[in-house]
């Protein structure tokens, strides 16, 4: 969902609302605002005594708006939680350009997250990747075991496990942030 369109309908609803805004309290403070506005004075509001109360003997007006307002509330709510979610990598374009091959990300990221597991003192490892399919990052947590040595243990996995994993995609380095946890704390590394 992190794509032009989204970015252009998140500008256009942003600036809609700023313009709405900005205008309400433009006329609420007595500055003169278009004769066309919805808000003409110091006095005026967006909707009078009669169109409020226009539909409130109606059986179906009430759960219509508490329905209505659900869903948008709904929608907010998702939308927010997509923009907030970190974009997991799908496909890993291996090779040069003109000859590449697709590879499922989740694939690669077992097989690094077997290797990672692999280094002593290393007791788990998760790997997710992110990025773009040419130009992928990688995102590991460690659980490293209560005698390793954080410092060798950074040191394996970026010498052994992520330099392999950039070789055999056909980057020179595969990027990657590494949080470590041990003894019950956590450490970032990038």
């Amino acid at each position: 969902m992190r794509n032009p369109v989204n970015r252009v309908l998140l500008g256009l609803t942003g600036l809609a609302l700023i313009a709405l805004g900005g205008t309400a309290l433009a006329a609420g403070l007595g500055a003169s605002v278009p004769s066309w506005w919805l808000f003409s004075g110091r006095d005026d509001v967006l909707l009078s005594a009669a169109e409020r109360t226009r539909w409130r003997d109606e059986g179906w007006w009430w759960p219509a708006v508490v329905a209505s307002l659900a869903v948008v509330a709904v929608l907010g709510l998702w939308w927010l939680l997509v923009q907030l979610r970190g974009k997991r990598l799908g496909t890993v374009r291996v090779g040069d350009p003109e000859s590449s091959v697709l590879l499922r990300g989740r694939a690669l990221e077992r097989v690094l997250g077997e290797e990672v597991e692999s280094v002593p003192g290393v007791d788990r490892a998760t790997v997710s990747l992110m990025g773009r399919q040419d130009a992928p990052r990688a995102r590991i947590t460690l659980t490293l075991t209560p005698s390793s040595t954080p410092s060798g243990v950074l040191t394996e996995v970026t010498e052994s496990a992520l330099t392999r994993a950039g070789t055999s995609i056909g980057t020179p380095r595969l990027p990657a942030l590494v949080r470590l946890r041990a003894h019950g704390r956590t450490h970032r590394v990038r």
